[in-house]
């Protein structure tokens, strides 16, 4: 077994943004009630959040921004714009859902845990520098990463985004930064709009992002083909200390928001890729926060299945073997990434080789 920490705080569940707002406090209560089930006794240890600092949201976000959303404690609902709304307890939730990130982050680069969760809310991939949108305030994760890199001396981060949506926000905050690998799949076109393949950095990040836009209707064995032939080869060329997962479970199969198959089993397949990574680079070092997911059961479901991946008490999981357009699907996508990023990343300039014959 690994030792896996998680970030839980019945905080998180005072972000109220509305009673048919689908980021709602019963995502968390539906995933706290699955931790107490018998199966997951002794499988994990709590980590106690924290409050983010100041100067650790600064890292990612403007004066302006921080003071905004800080103005915002103990009052009453407001909108921030058409999908994002805070209520009294808004501000504190998302302190401790940046500074729980960092927590999770310092646990496990120092070693005192293999791995981490953090069971947060509000959501934060879609926070901009200057700006809360798409459900999230602060950019939890993007903290996490600048937190490693400024406090405990790490030097390269990759970050893996499987949400149903694109990380807009965490894009931006890495993309002119060659110490941030981001890698996102994404259904595309949807919210919030970026995520093109063509979309690969600027400057000094350039080839450091990579998107990989996915139609709808993805399902487990086309998700685990490109995490092996995308994914994998650039990760382990790029040799990171740290693994961030921006951990969205809107891809299920059963979401309302999304148009993705992924099972709960899918998702501990690309937990295990992950693990495979970060054994190899980084003793296994791999921080996950949680984004998207809609669907009570699946998220549920979903979250014990990866939880029980990291902690290495997993089931053995079944082969899933691709049907021939599936596989068509793969080859494109995966030709495609080569073309992009093929002067970048050797490993898919072979690739792309092989296709071409």
């Amino acid at each position: 077994m690994r030792k896996t920490a998680i970030v839980k705080d019945e905080r998180y569940l005072d972000h109220l943004p509305g009673k048919w707002h689908p980021e709602s406090p019963e995502r968390l209560s539906a995933i706290y009630s699955m931790l107490n089930g018998s199966d997951m006794e002794g499988v994990f240890v709590d980590l106690p959040a924290r409050r983010a600092t100041r100067d650790e949201l600064l890292r990612i976000h403007s004066a302006r921004h921080v003071d905004m959303i800080l103005a915002t404690a103990g009052k009453g609902p407001r909108s921030l714009d058409p999908d994002t709304a805070v209520s009294e307890g808004s501000c504190e939730a998302a302190l401790l859902a940046a500074g729980g990130v960092c927590e999770a982050v310092s646990a496990v680069v120092s070693g005192e845990m293999d791995n981490a969760f953090a069971l947060v809310r509000p959501p934060g991939h879609h926070a901009e520098q200057d700006r809360a949108m798409g459900f999230c305030l602060f950019n939890n994760l993007a903290v996490g990463a600048r937190h490693a890199q400024a406090s405990h001396g790490i030097k390269r981060v990759l970050v893996v985004d499987w949400d149903l949506h694109h990380g807009n926000g965490t894009q931006h905050s890495f993309e002119d930064d060659s110490s941030v690998l981001y890698f996102s799949t994404h259904q595309y076109p949807y919210y919030p709009g970026s995520g093109a393949s063509e979309q690969i950095g600027r400057g000094s990040g350039d080839g450091f992002t990579v998107n990989v836009p996915l139609s709808s209707g993805k399902s487990d064995g086309e998700y685990s083909a490109i995490f092996d032939r995308i994914l994998k080869p650039i990760a382990l060329e790029f040799d990171p200390e740290l693994i961030l997962v921006s951990a969205g479970f809107d891809i299920h199969g059963d979401d309302p928001l999304g148009g993705m198959r992924v099972t709960s089993e899918g998702f501990a397949r690309l937990t295990r890729t992950l693990m495979d990574i970060g054994d190899v680079c980084c003793s296994g070092r791999v921080v996950m926060t949680l984004e998207g997911g809609y669907d009570l059961k699946g998220l549920g479901s979903s979250v014990r299945a990866v939880i029980r991946e990291m902690a290495g008490v997993s089931d053995p999981l079944p082969e899933h073997a691709l049907t021939r357009s599936e596989e068509e699907a793969v080859d494109r996508i995966v030709a495609t990434a080569a073309r992009v990023h093929g002067s970048f990343w050797k490993d898919l300039t072979r690739m792309n080789r092989k296709l071409e014959k």
